[in-house]
């Protein structure tokens, strides 16, 4: 577990886990200490460990891919509550509440902005936060393109459509994009590959 990135009003801890190399990301609110945690990837002795020396309140999880929910039913287990979209509910044995788009998340001080991007899953969500230049992509954007749409419930048309007007359009290019695998990024350095990724069609 890594401090990756911080400012003056929340701070970013990482950890990589599982077979899949999933990014676990803790956000904190540096005035209160409420954090939440976005997917309860792998590793769960781990992640409850984070959960408890950082004051992490509640799991959010970007989609429901198995890779991103193994540790669910221990964090459960533990006492914190599972957010995921209505449409890849299924996905999971077990959750607590649904997540919605436009849907704004209160950390402590922090105010997390739920982002519907389907393509990856139906239900696939992202999370901009308030005041500070950070997206949290999930497995929608990485370096270098669109994530996987060769799954069921995956569409590449959709995930085009979702990063050009969910993501590109509105973001700043200076936004730090925190994706579901390997490294960040950043808006200005992907936005002007779109029509590259869909000539190349993945």
């Amino acid at each position: 577990m890594t401090l990756h990135w911080q400012d003056t009003q929340a701070e970013i801890h990482k950890v990589v886990v599982g077979p899949m190399d999933n990014n676990v990301y803790v956000l904190r609110c540096r005035q209160t200490g409420d954090a939440v945690l976005i997917d309860a990837a792998n590793e769960h002795d781990l992640l409850l460990e984070m959960c408890s020396s950082l004051g992490v309140r509640t799991v959010l999880e970007t989609h429901g891919h198995w890779d991103h929910i193994q540790a669910i039913p221990a964090v459960r287990d533990a006492g914190y509550d599972v957010g995921v979209t209505a449409e890849d509910a299924a996905m999971l044995d077990s959750y607590d509440y649904l997540l919605e788009d436009e849907s704004v998340i209160e950390v402590g001080r922090l105010r997390l902005h739920c982002v519907h991007t389907p393509g990856h899953t139906p239900g696939s969500m992202s999370f901009r936060l308030e005041g500070s230049p950070i997206f949290f992509s999930g497995d929608t954007l990485f370096p270098g393109g669109p994530g996987a749409t060769g799954f069921e419930g995956g569409d590449f048309d959709t995930i085009i459509k979702s990063i050009d007007r969910r993501i590109f359009s509105p973001l700043p290019a200076d936004t730090m994009v925190l994706p579901g695998h390997g490294d960040q990024t950043t808006i200005g350095t992907e936005a002007p590959h779109l029509q590259e990724w869909i000539d190349r069609g993945w």
